[in-house]
């Protein structure tokens, strides 16, 4: 069943023009679907590509002697591209609902991390909570805003789902490790270990265009991860914030923290299944 048209932002015309064209067999409709397949992830990484712009843009061209901090004026940037997208229908209200669930979690795991020491904002701004800028929420929001976007426009099927109640599960121990493991042992290992144990036979089943394709949950988990930690590094080049091995000059993120980005993919996964409950592949009920 399609959802209310009052739900459908603006990509989904385009979106059900594209799905009407006809596939031909072989090599051009292999490409055909592979250039749907790229313009809906376009699409679903349209506020993530928007922040980092603003990031890089400021960064790069924002003078020192500008009357506003940079920081706030990424702040003020990031709040009107969100109210862009909604104004302009490239976002739907429940994505919306999504962006700022994570932009609350997000922020309070910034809060600790900084006072802990694990990483730094290391210009002054108006628009902050405590030693965290105001726009760093938008950032774990741009996570979520993918993974809910990505979920609605490939019409995401799940086959071996685990029960929801352990994924909730999971993904309250996550995020508790990101905290106690600053004072008990990390059992991050532990985690992955349970969620290999959970997921390893689910499938998530995307419609690129006419049929659905599969793949490990698993696997998509790692590469959303790999390109979280892609951005990281942009990121971090345009000293949005730096790391303690950043402060003589900056190099790259190191490759141990796409276990972290991993982790907080999962946790991202289970907030959107709250608002977007997953569905089995063939009559639309719970896989």
């Amino acid at each position: 069943m399609s959802e209310p048209r009052r739900a459908h932002s603006r990509f989904y015309r385009v979106r059900a023009r594209l799905e009407a064209m006809a596939v031909e067999p072989g090599p051009r409709g292999w490409f055909l679907e592979f250039l749907v397949f790229g313009f809906k992830q376009g699409w679903a990484c349209l506020f993530g590509a928007l922040m980092l712009a603003l990031l890089l843009g400021t960064h790069l061209f924002w003078p020192d002697s500008a009357p506003v901090h940079r920081y706030d004026a990424i702040t003020i940037g990031a709040v009107l591209i969100q109210l862009s997208m909604l104004a302009f229908r490239l976002e739907t209200p429940r994505e919306a609902v999504v962006i700022l669930i994570f932009h609350i979690v997000g922020t309070v795991m910034e809060l600790f991390k900084t006072a802990a020491g694990s990483w730094q904002y290391p210009e002054g701004s108006l628009l902050h909570i405590g030693a965290v800028p105001l726009f760093s929420g938008f950032m774990y929001a741009a996570v979520g805003s993918y993974i809910a976007r990505v979920w609605r426009i490939f019409d995401f099927r799940y086959t071996g789902y685990p029960p929801a109640w352990t994924s909730y599960a999971l993904a309250a121990a996550i995020y508790v490790n990101f905290f106690a493991h600053h004072w008990l042992p990390d059992i991050r290992w532990i985690l992955f270990a349970a969620t290999a144990l959970l997921f390893w036979r689910c499938q998530v089943w995307f419609r690129p265009l006419h049929i659905h394709r599969r793949m490990p949950l698993l696997v998509g988990w790692a590469l959303v991860a790999l390109f979280i930690w892609f951005a990281e590094n942009i990121g971090t080049f345009a000293r949005a914030w730096t790391y303690p091995s950043q402060q003589d000059g900056w190099h790259m993120v190191g490759v141990e923290k796409l276990g972290s980005w991993y982790l907080l993919m999962i946790i991202s996964f289970v907030l959107v299944s709250l608002v977007q409950r997953p569905r089995g592949l063939d009559d639309g009920s719970r896989p």
